[in-house]
């Protein structure tokens, strides 16, 4: 069974930082894309950035310079390093596996960046 598990969400002030993790079992994680989202209330589900199975890295304009993705695939698991955080960052944020035509997607974790 395939199981995508996001972590490290939470609560956080304005111009702080959060490390979010997406563990993945089930699949051979090494192949996957790998992308994190967020959707705010109300809002459409956005793509904030990318990391290809060789490592390749791309971000949504909103967030360059700010938020970092990496993966460690002996620990089959991908991170998104959150600095600079604003209130318009605030979200649920998911974890999204694929190797077409196989799709995989986490709960979400809940981050809020607020006063």
């Amino acid at each position: 069974q395939v199981q995508l598990v996001e972590s490290g969400g939470g609560l956080v002030q304005p111009g702080g930082s959060l490390r979010l993790s997406c563990g993945a079992s089930g699949i051979i994680f090494s192949i996957y894309h790998v992308g994190w989202y967020r959707q705010a209330p109300g809002q459409q589900r956005e793509l904030v950035a990318v990391i290809t199975s060789v490592g390749s890295t791309n971000y949504a304009d909103s967030v360059k310079g700010r938020f970092t993705v990496s993966r460690d695939n002996a620990k089959k698991t991908v991170y998104l390093q959150m600095n600079s955080l604003k209130p318009e960052d605030t979200a649920v944020y998911y974890c999204n596996a694929y190797n077409r035509p196989r799709d995989y997607w986490g709960q979400g974790t809940q981050v809020t960046v607020s006063s």
